[in-house]
């Protein structure tokens, strides 16, 4: 399965640091190393299996394809240097990129979440996987995501994302993006899986600033089309500085 990695949003959540530094690329201690977000994303899908990636980025993102991009010459420094952890670190990155597939798209003007992924469509395959390189999910089983599915969990305070409500099975009744009145206290976790059908139903969303996903999946399920919500538990938004605390603090703690 292909996997669409967004990560052109303007990160204005993570401001001031994220206007020089992608909240993607920002620094996430993983066993034992730092690694960027979308690193530690793109290892867990490929542990998962998948081996094509589509990484939409802004113009002013390139920093991500420069990561992406493998160097030997600085392993090979290193490793003169005596710092064989970090270049033994920097080559197993640098074998998994190459064993796979990474396409870069621009999205060259900030129109959304579901722009972002409207970006990918002459390149992808259905049924394929959308990812938010922002979140990280440790529970996350990409054999348990049938298609038309996305992920879930409860919080506290369900009011900054997109909001789900589903029926006694788990079938998705409706989703809005950022409501003042939360129906449910159930949100989605930026992890798809989607048939084609998702492209036409995000052209036929009207809107002024931005083209949100959650309003291509409601046409959808307007429509009839069934979504399966699968709920997970250990999540981490690292898009604001709450969620990126949380993780730190985790961390440390053990």
């Amino acid at each position: 399965m292909q996997a669409v990695i967004t990560a052109a949003g303007l990160g204005t959540r993570m401001l001031p640091i994220s206007k020089e530094i992608p909240k993607e690329m920002l620094p996430v201690p993983m066993n034992g190393e730092l690694k960027p977000a979308i690193q530690v994303i793109f290892e867990q899908l490929y542990e998962q299996g998948v081996r094509e990636f589509l990484i939409v980025v802004s113009k002013s993102k390139r920093v991500i394809e420069d990561y992406f991009t493998p160097d030997y010459d600085f392993v090979d420094y290193l490793e003169r240097e005596g710092k064989v952890r970090q270049a033994e670190g920097l080559r197993r990155f640098y074998q998994k990129v190459e064993r796979s597939n990474v396409v870069f798209i621009t999205q060259y003007q900030q129109r959304g979440f579901g722009d972002a992924v409207l970006r990918a469509e002459p390149y992808v395959r259905p049924p394929f996987l959308v990812v938010a390189a922002d979140t990280l999910v440790f529970d996350l089983d990409l054999n348990k995501m049938p298609v038309n599915s996305f992920l879930v969990t409860e919080v506290e305070d369900p009011r900054p994302y997109g909001v789900v409500q589903v029926d006694e099975e788990g079938n998705v009744v409706d989703v809005e993006e950022k409501p003042k009145i939360p129906k449910s206290n159930l949100i989605i976790v930026p992890y798809y899986v989607f048939d084609g059908r998702i492209f036409q139903a995000l052209r036929e969303v009207r809107y002024e600033k931005e083209l949100q996903l959650t309003d291509g999946i409601r046409n959808l399920i307007r429509e009839g089309v069934k979504f399966r919500a699968v709920r997970v538990k250990e999540t981490y938004d690292l898009g604001n500085f709450e969620g990126y605390v949380d993780y730190l603090k985790k961390y440390v703690e053990g």
